[in-house]
C-alpha cells in the first residue's frame, strides 16, 4: 500500500487524484489546495485542508501546482521523511532541494479543465535522487500506467520541448485552421476527419514519411495562391515559414 498527498488543484492534480482514487493499492490521505472552493472535485471519503501546516504524513507528496509555482510550494512544506514529487516536465529536479528526498513523477499527456482521461496509456516518466525512491516511484506509477520510464531532468526537458512542438503547436494549427473557415463560412467539423486520419497515420508511419502537402510536392503555385486567400498578415506568415522549413527537411527528395 502506497499513501499519497496530493498538492495541487488543477487538471494534473484532478486527474491524478481520480487515478489513484480508483487504484486498491493507493490511499489520498490528503489533497491541499491554496482556496476551499477549488477543493471541491475531492469525496468527503479524502481529507483535504488550505492549511500546509496540517499536511498529514505519507510516502509520496506530489506538487501538482504550475511550474512557476513548484519552488514557492516545496519551501512550505515541512516534510521529515516522506518523497516530495513534482509533475513538470520542463523543471529540474533541483527545484526540489529543500527535501532530502525528491523526485519527479511526470505524466506525458495534455489534461484539460473538465476532462478526466485513463491513465493506462500515459506514458509516466519518473526521477529521483536515490535508488530506493526511484523503485517506489515507478512502482507507484506502474499501478497507473503501461509505460513508465527513468529519465533525468536535462533529457525530460527535452522531451518537454518535443511535446510542446506535438501537442501545443499543433493545436494551434487547429485554432488557425478554424479561423480560416470562420471567416469563409466553413463548417470546422469538416477537417476533423483530416484531423483523426493524421494522427492515425503515425501508428504506421513515422512523421517524416507521413508528410504530405504542397509544400512536401514542391508545388510553388498552390503555395502562392493559398497565400493570396490569407488575408491576416499572421497566418499568412506562419504558412510561409512553416512550408519553407518543409521544402528545406524534403527538398532533396524533390
Amino acid at each position: 500500500m502506497i499513501t499519497v498527498v496530493i498538492v495541487g488543484t488543477g487538471n494534473v492534480a484532478q486527474n491524478l487524484y481520480w487515478a489513484f482514487k480508483e487504484e486498491p493499492q493507493v490511499v489520498i490521505k490528503q489533497v491541499v489546495g491554496r482556496t476551499q472552493s477549488h477543493l471541491s472535485f475531492v469525496a468527503q471519503t479524502v481529507g483535504i485542508t488550505t492549511d500546509f501546516s496540517k499536511i498529514e504524513k505519507a510516502d509520496v507528496y506530489i506538487l501538482a501546482v504550475s511550474d512557476d509555482a513548484i519552488s514557492t510550494v516545496s519551501k512550505q512544506l515541512r516534510i521529515k521523511d516522506g518523497l516530495v514529487v513534482h509533475t513538470s516536465g520542463s523543471t529540474n529536479i533541483n527545484s526540489l532541494d529543500d527535501h532530502k528526498r525528491a523526485g519527479v513523477f511526470y505524466p506525458l499527456q495534455t489534461f484539460t479543465q473538465g476532462k478526466i482521461i485513463p491513465f493506462t496509456s500515459i506514458p509516466i516518466v519518473v526521477e529521483a535522487t536515490s535508488e530506493e525512491d526511484y523503485r517506489l516511484l515507478e512502482k507507484l506509477a506502474k499501478l497507473l500506467s503501461h509505460t513508465v520510464v527513468r529519465i533525468a531532468s536535462e533529457q525530460r526537458q527535452k522531451l518537454h520541448v518535443a511535446a510542446v512542438f506535438a501537442n501545443n503547436f499543433s493545436n494551434y494549427m487547429y485554432t488557425l485552421a478554424a479561423e480560416v473557415c470562420a471567416d469563409h463560412d466553413l463548417d470546422f467539423e469538416l477537417l476533423k476527419p483530416l484531423i483523426a486520419e493524421t494522427s492515425a497515420k503515425l501508428k504506421e508511419l513515422s512523421p517524416i514519411m507521413a508528410q504530405t502537402g504542397p509544400a512536401k510536392r514542391g508545388d510553388q503555385q498552390t503555395l502562392h495562391h493559398h497565400l493570396t486567400l490569407l488575408k491576416d498578415k499572421q497566418q499568412r506568415e506562419i504558412y510561409t515559414l512553416l512550408s519553407n522549413a518543409i521544402k528545406e527537411t524534403h527538398g532533396k527528395k524533390l
